[in-house]
């Protein structure tokens, strides 16, 4: 298995471009749209934020982001401070080699490294195998946040950094998204 190799680019890189416009085509075909959240390039540049993109003998195949919030905002007060995990995305061609898996890490650790305690997202019932890498890389549920937030489709899930593999030290609120086995509800 080739080396997935991770270079730090910002969002409006074309490379980034290129992964991003495939992703939205994948939402298409799984939800009839585009991702509609509202995301600003800027969002993603240090110190608050990071956007990368993965390599396979010079080819792009893979991507991930993360970007703060504000430790106020009221959705996500409760995890502070904390990033969203946004545009996770490996190539169809690629998957299956642990991709997804390593650039997940590359985010977590640089989220870490960055000051956050908690990383969230928000994915979505028709991709199923994304929730169970998150999953399988301890995320749980959490509060719906964000654009999704009220959408019946979307599942948000969170990782305390700091936690090690441990539960969740900081008390939070229940949250609702998946049902008790673990897989994403229909």
């Amino acid at each position: 298995m080739s080396s997935l190799s991770i270079r730090e680019v910002g969002y409006d890189h074309p490379d980034a471009r290129q992964l991003i416009a495939e992703v939205q085509a994948e939402y298409v075909q799984r939800y009839g749209g585009p991702d509609a959240s509202p995301v600003d390039p800027l969002e993603f540049r240090p110190p608050r934020g990071l956007f990368a993109v993965g390599y396979l003998g010079g080819e792009p195949v893979a991507m991930g982001g993360w970007r703060r919030h504000d430790d106020e905002h009221p959705q996500t007060s409760w995890a502070a401070p904390m990033a969203e995990v946004k545009r996770m995305y490996v190539a169809a061609s690629v998957r299956g080699r642990g991709y997804a898996r390593t650039m997940l890490a590359h985010l977590e650790d640089t989220a870490r490294q960055a000051g956050a305690r908690w990383l969230l997202l928000e994915t979505g019932q028709r991709q199923p195998e994304a929730v169970q890498l998150y999953l399988s890389c301890g995320y749980q549920p959490v509060p719906a946040f964000g654009h999704y937030a009220d959408t019946e489709l979307s599942i948000h899930l969170g990782k305390d950094l700091t936690a090690a593999g441990e539960p969740a030290a900081r008390t939070q609120p229940a949250a609702a998204g998946l049902p008790r086995s673990g897989q994403p509800g229909r």
